[in-house]
């Protein structure tokens, strides 16, 4: 019987060969995806539109889901193999109607790359009442899965990868108030409990996937410098995470240790398309290998025991299931 990946099981680096200087270009050198069909949320952006842009290159068709298709387009132009279509994680009948379409174009799906996040951001819910960060990072990601599952299942050999964050260090997942009703709203917090989540998820999908060639898995890109994450981010938020001066200026051992967005998409594409994953599955990823298990607190290298419990794991999948109104079968 096939290992699990359960208590962190086969959390340790397998080397891969890459580490935190490696970008998406050297991870996917001599892997040719022609014939393969891509969807990347927010592909249009940051470490996205990296993905989107090496994927295409190396011959697969990258369907983008984008908010803002505009946006999109502009970003994309002059890219080959490229097809755009509206969709708002924040919205469940907007992810129904895209993944409806693709559905009906009767293609399989060979790699679903769950990309698209938020951070830092004010209290916010969606019309179902769940916190945004929750809904975006992480409900969006299980109910777009669940609908395409009937195309992963198709592909006869397909991965989903949940780009996660170290920031699932911030935060466990609060099941008994999991949209801030009862406690005090804290972003982090909030953005914490959204990305252990969705190494959960992946978890738990590939261990019920795996026997209809589906694999999943969660990882970490690196601070990333030159994102969109940001962006509604207070200079007071940045200066509390010791990331900047009382002027609001980047401090210089800050910058030296960020990622360029090149490196930022590796572990994605490396996630996506890796031959040394062949036989594996479930696992949490940084710097273009598997990562090992947190021996530190916040902010330390690799993930956190409770990001990839099982019973976690179970429990989220069936409140997930509630919370979306999506029974996701996957016999």
């Amino acid at each position: 019987m096939e290992q699990n990946n359960y208590q962190g099981a086969l959390q340790q680096p397998i080397g891969s060969g890459f580490n935190a200087t490696s970008t998406a270009e050297d991870v996917i050198k001599g892997i040719n995806l022609t014939g393969k069909i891509a969807i990347v949320t927010g592909g249009n952006a940051g470490i996205g539109l990296e993905t989107t842009k090496v994927l295409a290159a190396a011959g697969a068709t990258v369907i983008v889901a984008a908010r803002d298709t505009g946006k999109a387009a502009r970003n994309l132009e002059g890219i080959a193999n490229v097809e755009i279509e509206a969709m708002d994680l924040m919205n469940p009948d907007s992810i129904d109607a895209f993944a409806g379409k693709f559905l009906s174009s009767d293609r399989p799906l060979h790699l679903l790359i769950n990309n698209a996040g938020i951070m830092w951001v004010p209290l916010r819910r969606d019309s179902r009442g769940i916190e945004s960060q929750l809904a975006t990072n992480y409900l969006a990601q299980f109910h777009l899965t669940a609908r395409l599952w009937p195309a992963l299942k198709k592909a006869n050999g397909a991965r989903v990868i949940n780009v996660s964050s170290q920031g699932h260090q911030f935060a466990a997942f609060d099941f008994e108030d999991p949209d801030f009703i009862q406690r005090e709203y804290e972003t982090l917090r909030g953005y914490g409990q959204s990305k252990t989540a969705s190494n959960l998820f992946a978890l738990e999908l590939d261990i019920r996937a795996r026997a209809y060639k589906v694999r999943a898995y969660s990882l970490h890109p690196g601070s990333v410098n030159g994102t969109e994450l940001g962006r509604e981010a207070s200079v007071e938020l940045f200066q509390q995470m010791g990331f900047c001066d009382a002027e609001g200026n980047l401090l210089p051992e800050v910058a030296a240790r960020l990622k360029t967005i090149p490196q930022g998409a590796a572990t994605t594409v490396w996630c996506a398309t890796s031959p040394a994953l062949n036989n594996l599955g479930g696992v949490y990823c940084e710097d273009a290998d598997i990562a090992g298990i947190a021996t530190e607190g916040v902010s330390s290298a690799g993930v956190q025991q409770y990001s990839l419990d099982e019973t976690n794991a179970k429990k989220l999948w069936k409140w997930s299931e509630e919370r979306t109104g999506i029974i996701f079968n996957i016999n």
